[in-house]
């Protein structure tokens, strides 16, 4: 599927292989092994009953980055994150900055696909090699993705796993964190030789989102209070839905043209007044549907673009294919008969660790996909884990530290594909420079043989 559709496989090719492959799955089982129909019909639907609170947080992350993105949020930490680049720390500032716009928007290949290129443009005025600079893009983009909580990665490793999103996303920072500051001292050494001028391509940028945007601190306020509630443990669908209400009040208040221009294609009020009808469907359609913002600057207006809930539709259709598939093979118990062969092989934390990674990384280089290769890591690994008395959040925070930072340094992977098409650079090329993806695999096994915070629950 990803030779004959290439990136666009995610909006329906991989799909129909996932069903594809459940339905000669079933019928090997069927007619071989004789497991009935009513044995795969039960497991899928007790499968698909596990993920939906899963689809209704990917529908409020849709309503959350739309109005993240319309309300200003995003855009005035784009504002004052791009002004905190200097030549001498190109690559660090680069490196920071997608991290930020991802973590913000819970999507790499957004931020690559925008700011990325816009990066990459500056890193070639400035003499970088494109190799480093996309490696710090992709280093810095994918750490956003496998943190945010509006990641459909992040939310999918978790709830495959049946892990709370937050408890998942906090135990990942026990091994994100310290990649990161590798990775950030490796750009940081290697940056300081760079010099050049970057006055021009900053001033458009600022200059774009100071033009479209009423720019203010305050609505920061939105992001501290969701990191407040957080902070508290409130369900991460509460925390989506609540943020995503709180932008919309934002947007109300200091965005009321750009809801109007949403809303009736123009930002000029009637009459020198905000129609509320106007401002009401503009929010409307910010919360679950596309949205496109003219700032007078190609590469910024693509960064500005949201989809809203509808945006997150092909990755929940890819979410019930590849749960159908999964359910199929655990039905079928092929996944019975390969967990087996692996756990002859686990001897302890480490091993299944290691195991779980280096699983991840075939899956990735097999499927060519990352998220079937995190749900049927997930499914392989859930029972071993169970049995081994570790909790649902070290496999999730090893799926995602092995399936999800390696997809894209995998040439004929959907997403490594994606990248080395949007940058120009060759997967190959920047793969060597990609370090957070490197060794990110590498600080989970390190962490797993270190033993740090890895508690094994005593049998009752």
């Amino acid at each position: 599927m990803i030779s004959l559709f290439g990136s666009d496989s995610l909006s329906g090719g991989s799909q129909i292989a996932l069903l594809m492959g459940m339905a000669v799955c079933v019928c090997i089982s069927m007619a071989v092994y004789r497991v009935s129909w009513r044995t795969f019909e039960a497991q899928i639907k007790n499968t698909l009953g596990e993920v939906s609170i899963t689809l209704l947080i990917l529908l409020c992350v849709g309503m959350l980055s739309g109005s993240w993105m319309v309300s200003g949020i995003v855009p005035t930490l784009i504002y004052y994150g791009v002004q905190v680049m200097s030549p001498q720390f190109f690559l660090v500032s680069a490196c920071v900055i997608c991290a930020l716009v991802s973590v913000l928007s819970g999507s790499s290949w957004t931020t690559i696909a925008t700011i990325g290129v816009a990066l990459l443009g500056i890193g070639h005025a400035l003499g970088v090699s494109e190799a480093w600079t996309a490696g710090a893009i992709i280093s810095g983009a994918y750490f956003g993705d496998k943190m945010s909580p509006l990641s459909d990665t992040t939310i999918l490793a978790s709830s495959a796993t049946g892990t709370d999103l937050f408890t998942h996303i906090r135990y990942m920072t026990l091994t994100t964190t310290p990649s990161f500051i590798v990775t950030m001292v490796i750009f940081f050494v290697a940056g300081l030789g760079n010099g050049g001028d970057t006055d021009v391509d900053v001033a458009q940028y600022t200059g774009g989102l100071e033009r479209t945007f009423n720019v203010s601190l305050w609505v920061l306020l939105v992001p501290i209070l969701t990191g407040v509630l957080i902070a508290r443990r409130v369900p991460s669908l509460i925390v989506l839905f609540l943020s995503s209400v709180m932008a919309g009040i934002v947007a109300l208040i200091l965005q009321p043209h750009l809801l109007t221009e949403i809303s009736t294609g123009t930002s000029q009020a009637a009459g020198g007044e905000w129609q509320a009808v106007d401002l009401i469907r503009g929010l409307a359609v910010t919360y679950y549907g596309a949205t496109s913002i003219d700032t007078g600057y190609a590469s910024l207006n693509e960064l500005i673009s949201t989809g809203g809930m509808a945006g997150m539709l092909n990755t929940i259709w890819l979410i019930l294919c590849a749960m159908c598939f999964g359910a199929s093979m655990v039905a079928s118990g092929m996944i019975e008969s390969l967990t087996q062969v692996i756990v002859r092989w686990v001897r302890n934390r480490v091993s299944l660790v290691t195991s779980t990674v280096g699983t991840g990384i075939f899956l990735n280089i097999t499927t060519g996909d990352q998220f079937i290769s995190i749900v049927l890591n997930a499914d392989i690994y859930k029972e071993v884990y169970r049995k081994q008395g570790f909790e649902s959040r070290l496999l999730s925070r090893t799926c995602e530290d092995s399936a999800t930072v390696t997809s894209v340094l995998i040439p004929w992977n959907t997403c490594g594909m994606t990248q080395s098409t949007v940058l120009g650079v060759p997967t190959l090329t920047y793969l060597p420079y990609c370090f957070f993806n490197i060794i990110c695999p590498l600080m989970s096994i390190i962490v797993a043989a270190i033993g740090w915070r890895i508690y094994q629950k005593k049998e009752s």
